[in-house]
């Protein structure tokens, strides 16, 4: 009888970072997956058009649970992933990532004595503050497999105390996926999104950045002051609902060389990086697809849990500040463009986060560790 995974996810970082898991597990036949989707991303732009494009099966449960405070949203998640979870009675539970969804199903888990795995495992910025930070440390020390991403995410583990028996250096699923993509980047259609000349890919969507309304306009404020390159901006729903509460929505707008868009997929996403002349965001995911894509990247934070994104200047680090996030953005342009011209994506290649392969090395030791329970 083959040992049954139940996957828990719920935003569409989740779910790009687990395709390679659920394609692989399928190719493999090993696992019975069971995939289960909290609902923490619950319009279609921000999840279902994400399985579709990356031809997902459906999740095997909804949990529906919408959007709420960090604690309503948690609990909330726990209660309806506790039913799920006695019900399933699953050998292990796999949980990718730092968001809420991942702090829920690794505390349902091990409350209920099922054993849990942490998919990007080790990551750490050391800020506290950030709800990111907070699930991350918590589900670590919750779990009894951790697949760490990179060396630096293993090292981290150790020096939490955590056994190294425990620690699993895998690579990056996340990479997988873009390695999987990459050769589509090309063929997207961007001609809705206007190109015409030089722009900056940006997305923000970081609690820290959105639910701080002076860090907020801060950023804001910085965009409308780059005048001469055309800003895309992906805004994320929350976003924009703080946005029009601040009543600057209709500047933006109206500003000339900021274009308001839509959440876009995935593979518009890694498009408009690998086209744009910088990329501008608070992602951990963007950060490193604009690192794999080769392309120059302002992460707006005072710290990062992806601190190999930052060799070589490939990306720099920027507080909330209008005047800073201006200057290093022309810094970076001007930087890029002494650089050798249309440089081939990083795929195919060995790199900090592993070879492509990590979820081949994921489900290798979720084997090993099943069939010792």
């Amino acid at each position: 009888m083959r040992a049954k995974i139940m996957l828990v996810l719920g935003t569409r970082p989740q779910i790009i970072k687990s395709a390679p898991i659920i394609h692989a597990s399928k190719a493999a036949g090993v696992f019975d997956l069971r995939v289960v989707h909290t609902g923490q991303h619950y319009d279609y732009e921000m999840s279902k058009v994400f399985f579709g494009e990356l031809r997902l099966p459906s999740p095997d449960a909804n949990l529906d649970v919408g959007s709420g405070t960090h604690a309503w949203q948690t609990a909330e998640m726990m209660k309806r992933l506790e039913e799920v979870i006695v019900r399933e009675r699953p050998d292990c539970v796999l949980v990718p990532g730092d968001t809420n969804s991942t702090l829920a199903g690794a505390v349902v888990a091990a409350k209920l004595a099922v054993p849990v795995a942490h998919l990007e495992a080790g990551a750490r910025s050391y800020e506290m503050t950030m709800p990111e930070e907070i699930n991350r440390v918590l589900t670590d020390h919750t779990s009894s497999l951790l697949f760490a991403p990179t060396r630096n995410c293993a090292t981290n583990l150790a020096k939490e105390g955590i056994p190294r028996s425990r620690i699993h250096l895998t690579g990056d699923t996340h990479f997988d996926a873009f390695c999987a993509h990459a050769e589509q980047i090309a063929d997207q259609d961007l001609s809705a999104f206007d190109m015409d000349r030089p722009f900056a890919y940006v997305t923000v969507h970081r609690a820290e950045n959105v639910d701080d309304e002076r860090n907020l306009k801060q950023i804001l404020h910085g965009l409308l002051r780059l005048k001469g390159l055309r800003v895309v901006f992906a805004v994320h729903p929350r976003t924009k609902t703080q946005i029009r509460r601040m009543g600057l929505l209709l500047k933006l707008k109206a500003s000339g060389n900021i274009s308001i868009q839509r959440p876009v997929t995935y593979l518009q996403s890694l498009a408009l990086a690998w086209n744009s002349s910088v990329v501008v965001t608070d992602s951990g995911g963007l950060q490193r697809e604009a690192f794999w894509l080769k392309r120059p990247c302002v992460v707006l934070r005072a710290t990062t849990e992806w601190p190999e994104t930052l060799s070589g200047r490939r990306s720099v680090l920027a507080s909330p500040n209008a005047g800073q996030i201006v200057r290093k953005v022309r810094d970076m342009i001007s930087s890029d463009s002494k650089r050798p011209k249309r440089m081939v994506p990083l795929c195919a290649r060995k790199n900090a986060f592993g070879d492509g392969h990590a979820s081949e090395n994921v489900l290798r030791e979720l084997r090993r560790f099943v069939s010792t329970l």
